[in-house]
């Protein structure tokens, strides 16, 4: 089962590295409001991406119908991505929540929940990664179809991919936490202001593609 580990691997790879509003969001987070609150983030992104893979494996007979409307897909996600963008950018309230020890304070389960959502969502209107999975989906269930066993060649793949990607998104909390203790609260408000930018900038993306 050498060959779809490493094709799982490979997409993994190319999904992690993959530049877009995800990463800068994970980063936002994590730096503003700690490990835990880039995590929360973290877990709604995968969650999209175990739902999707789910998706694309289980209701195939579905992709003509969601193809035909990726553009309102990407209408939804461009508005979704701007009015984020917006709320960061001019919005946002930025402080530094420490205590006196320098210890993240502790956010409470409705805040970690929204974050988890926000991760969520951000994800799954996102179209090029609804693309990108249907893509990859098509081309590894016709390798697998070749495979003295699909059903096993099919989970190798996809759960490699799946790990990967969360294992490095892991990684990019941890180290944009890291960086936390060094910076104060007018760097953080940059990094809003960075972050909010980004967004909407993605979101402007989005919606050309989608009138198109």
């Amino acid at each position: 089962m050498i060959a779809p580990l490493i094709k799982g691997l490979v997409l993994g790879l190319i999904l992690s590295i993959s530049v877009g509003p995800i990463i800068f969001a994970i980063i936002k987070h994590s730096i503003n409001s700690g490990r835990k609150a880039g995590l929360s983030f973290v877990a709604g992104v995968s969650t999209s991406d175990i739902s999707l893979v789910l998706f694309c494996n289980f209701f195939t007979g579905l992709f003509a119908t969601a193809l035909e409307h990726k553009n309102k897909i990407a209408l939804a996600g461009s508005v979704f991505l701007i009015a984020l963008g917006v709320y960061t950018l001019f919005f946002k309230k930025v402080s530094i929540s420490e205590n006196a020890n320098g210890v993240a304070e502790k956010l409470t389960w409705q805040k970690y929940l929204g974050l988890y959502l926000s991760g969520f969502f951000m994800n799954t209107l996102n179209p090029g990664v609804f693309l990108f999975w249907f893509a990859w989906t098509a081309a590894i269930v016709a390798d697998a179809a070749v495979a003295s066993n699909p059903a096993n060649y099919k989970a190798v793949v996809f759960i490699t991919c799946l790990a990967f990607v969360l294992a490095s998104d892991i990684v990019k909390v941890v180290l944009s936490e890291k960086l936390r203790p060094k910076l104060n609260a007018k760097n953080l408000h940059i990094i809003n202001q960075v972050a909010g930018a980004i967004l909407i900038g993605f979101g402007v993306f989005l919606l050309y593609g989608a009138i198109q």
